[in-house]
């Protein structure tokens, strides 16, 4: 962060290629860079200074920096921005290219490059990006004039938010950052919301009129200001329950009158039974990717057995796997707006009887599991404890492993309550979204559920959270091993343990060198107390799980 304020209005001399590619940046409301600084794009860090809009947040790492842009660009709906050196710097931020492109995150990765004289000589630290990039960007940009940086900033921002949003990747070289230039300020303005024509509709209000077990697949492109409100409007007028696309829980959360689980890793038999005995799947703002699908068997491939509406924002995506019935290229918000003013107003008995079946057969597969432990304390306590106390305005940020299937399928998501997950099930990603959480909503509470092994990738990044002296509760489940593979591993070569036990520094004492108040849990009783004073706190809070490996291997 900028030490000193600066005067919004403070006057350039000599402005630069480094100051045309921030003008746009500042233009259309990308107020702040996570970065780990480089000597290839001193020139872009020293532009920075002359923006205190834009603010900088100096990370460790630059997954860590990554992994802040891609939860930073889900918050806002905004690219979020890394800046990260050449080569090593750009190899370290990839995990957040691929966690952006499958999140479906708008984010820019901004590479320094090396001299534009020098490239493609194998030179120092030089990487071909589009051909690194490529398949998991949706545009990889590297300008050789100074002239070209504040186009390709825009093309940047325009491309990484259209259709389906994702990663840009823009390489500059050393270089080119630091002649005088234009200095454009132009905006981007999001492309209009289509709907069908009113044949399309009339057709779609007669499916659902007609439709005995009409089911929504909820996906992602509810994750804005007024969907969600939308989404739950039209499946309240037209009493269709919901299944949420994989981690997509907050769209609709599970104390909603029509949630009926999620389409994730771990649905249960009874649960997919009921599903497939749909008449109408509503895919709406969801991809339909092999998870929600359960690898393509729910819908069926190719011609669902089912009359399926697929509605996407992307034409690319409508028709990729399926031959739907009703292939929507258009905005799934405006879409559920258009038909929950056609509902009827009273509905057939039988989609009664359909909507309180399905809800009543993801509440059996919700119950709280209530285990006896031989070591330590179960996990899954601690996520009913912070399920029961956590405030309305709580923000879970989950990293991956399988400390976090009891969030996925316990969890009593509330309305205002927010979910931050990696859909890639990158690990590394919890600590570094809490902390973009909380730089952006500091009156919420951010909440951080990490697992020892993803801790040690990013965990580092909490110190950002004592500087800034934000008031995350980070809670880490410590079992001493990679619990999400031992579980594949015993199921596949019972007995045979190898690479997945873990030999852990104590974690607390690290988190008091950090500056932060700390406890650690090993008794079941403690739970309760030891959360609610991690919520009450207006400081950085660390809890250290002594959880129990045994709770959740195969038995």
């Amino acid at each position: 962060m900028h030490t000193m304020p600066l005067p919004a209005n403070r006057p350039v001399v000599n402005a630069t290629s480094a100051h045309a590619l921030l003008s746009i940046f500042a233009a259309n409301g990308l107020d702040r860079v996570f970065l780990v600084p480089g000597e290839s794009y001193l020139g872009v860090l020293d532009a920075l200074i002359d923006f205190p809009s834009i603010e900088s947040v100096v990370c460790r790492h630059e997954s860590g920096a990554g992994y802040m842009a891609v939860a930073d660009g889900r918050i806002t709906g905004r690219p979020g921005v890394a800046m990260v050196s050449r080569g090593p710097g750009a190899s370290n931020a990839a995990i957040a290219v691929h966690t952006a492109q499958q999140d479906a995150v708008p984010m820019i990765l901004l590479v320094g490059q090396v001299p534009k004289r020098a490239l493609r000589r194998e030179a120092f630290q030089e990487i071909n990006y589009g051909e690194m990039f490529g398949s998991i960007a949706k545009w990889v940009c590297e300008p050789t004039d100074p002239q070209q940086l504040a186009e390709a900033a825009f093309k940047a921002i325009r491309v990484a938010s259209s259709g389906t949003p994702g990663p840009v990747v823009l390489v500059i070289p050393e270089d080119i950052q630091q002649q005088e230039a234009p200095q454009p300020t132009w905006v981007h303005s999001a492309h209009a919301a289509s709907l069908p024509p009113d044949a399309v509709l009339q057709a779609l209000q007669d499916e659902l009129q007609q439709a005995r077990r009409p089911l929504v697949i909820a996906g992602g492109m509810f994750e804005r200001p007024g969907g969600r409100e939308a989404l739950s409007a039209f499946v309240e007028a037209w009493n269709i329950p919901v299944a949420v696309s994989f981690r997509r829980h907050d769209v609709y959360p599970s104390t909603m009158p029509l949630y009926a689980g999620e389409l994730g890793l771990a649905p249960s038999a009874a649960q997919m039974e009921a599903f497939r005995e749909s008449d109408l799947i509503l895919a709406l703002g969801t991809r339909l990717g092999d998870i929600p699908t359960q690898e393509y068997t729910f819908p069926s491939l190719p011609r669902p057995e089912q009359t399926l509406v697929h509605c996407y924002p992307d034409d690319h995506i409508v028709g990729l796997h399926y031959a739907a019935d009703y292939g929507l290229v258009c905005d799934p918000v405006e879409l559920v707006k258009a038909l929950s003013a056609s509902a009827l107003l009273a509905h057939p008995q039988a989609r009664q009887e359909w909507s309180d079946r399905l809800v009543q057969v993801h509440a059996r597969h919700a119950i709280w599991p209530d285990r006896p432990v031989a070591d330590g304390v179960d996990f899954s306590k601690v996520v009913r404890s912070l399920s029961d106390l956590a405030p309305d305005d709580a923000v879970v940020c989950l990293d991956a492993g399988t400390f976090a299937a009891p969030v996925y399928r316990h969890f009593k998501f509330r309305a205002q309550q927010r979910l931050l997950s990696p859909l890639a099930g990158a690990m590394g990603y919890g600590t570094p979204a809490a902390v973009a959480h909380a730089l952006r909503h500091r009156d919420a509470k951010t909440v951080c559920l990490v697992g020892d092994g993803g801790f040690m990738m990013t965990g580092n990044e909490m110190i950002a959270a004592v500087q800034h002296k934000l008031p995350i509760l980070f809670i880490l489940s410590n079992n001493n091993c990679y619990a999400s593979i031992r579980i594949n591993q015993e199921r596949e070569y019972p007995g045979r343990v190898s690479g997945t036990s873990l030999f852990n520094p104590d974690f607390c004492q690290m988190a008091q060198a950090f500056g932060m108040r700390t406890m650690r849990l090993e008794r079941t009783e403690d739970i309760d107390k030891a959360i609610a004073e991690g919520l009450a706190a207006n400081e950085p809070v660390f809890i250290e799980v002594k959880s129990d490996l045994a709770a959740v291997l195969p038995t």
